[in-house]
């Protein structure tokens, strides 16, 4: 609380000092423009006919249905990287190269194929999910204890249920990390995502502002996703906690 006053105060004085709410809108405007997005008001409602927790509700539906495709692919070709060295060889530069890529890279390629709609956004935000998981799963599992799986192989259990009962536990520790990586990314682009077409949406929100030079909305928008990232990682944490409660733990 007291780094909180803190950042606050030096904030408003940042602002007073300035003297330009279009470049640092004090803390006043932000919270006015809080209530305002929050509420109807003069007949208009929140801000382009959403409110705010409409906005951060559509954004939210995006990120988790693209981050749940893209997680999902992850794990699956991060299981084949990682336990068929073959196509480790073949395919692990692919992801590589599209890990490389900034998100807007290939959206305007998905706005190409698939239109303006919902479609290119979530196929955007599971693409830049997919890479992290896939990466850390294939490290992960082909660093599973060598032991292990041979005792498995050894006691008959076969190829596929020594990979499921003795390398993904033993993986499940970095796959959650790469999952938290994954949903850090896809949020982090959904700003891209909605650059489109994303009114509702909480990025649309802050690139509708920015063009009429809206500081103090775009800030809003910038706490509302900061915010909300920062409950989906602590969800994670727990989620993370209770599946995996020996992480950290010795024997």
């Amino acid at each position: 609380m007291l780094a909180l006053i803190v950042l606050v105060g030096l904030w408003e004085i940042t602002a007073r000092v300035m003297r330009n709410p279009t470049f640092i809108p004090p803390p006043a405007a932000v919270w006015h423009q809080l209530i305002q997005t929050s509420t109807v008001h003069g007949g208009v409602r929140g801000y382009s006919g959403y409110l705010l927790v409409e906005h951060l509700g559509v954004s939210l539906r995006r990120i988790l249905v693209g981050s749940a495709i893209g997680v999902a692919g992850g794990l699956l070709l991060g299981v084949v990287l990682g336990t068929v060295s073959g196509i480790r060889l073949v395919v692990e530069p692919v992801v590589t190269f599209v890990r490389a890529l900034p998100p807007l890279a290939y959206f305007s390629l998905f706005i190409i194929w698939f239109g303006i709609d919902e479609t290119p956004k979530l196929w955007l935000l599971a693409i830049a999910a997919l890479p992290p998981v896939a990466v850390a799963t294939a490290a992960a599992v082909h660093a599973a204890p060598v032991g292990l799986v041979e005792a498995a192989r050894a006691l008959g259990a076969s190829r596929s249920a020594a990979v499921r009962d003795v390398v993904l536990p033993s993986a499940l520790p970095e796959i959650f990390t790469g999952i938290r990586l994954a949903v850090g990314v896809a949020y982090s682009s959904v700003v891209a995502a909605e650059t489109i077409n994303g009114v509702p949406g909480i990025g649309g929100m802050i690139r509708d502002a920015q063009r009429y030079s809206q500081t103090d909305v775009v800030v809003l928008g910038l706490f509302a996703i900061g915010l909300s990232g920062l409950l989906i990682d602590a969800l994670l944490r727990a989620a993370e906690n209770l599946l995996i409660p020996w992480r950290g733990h010795t024997a």
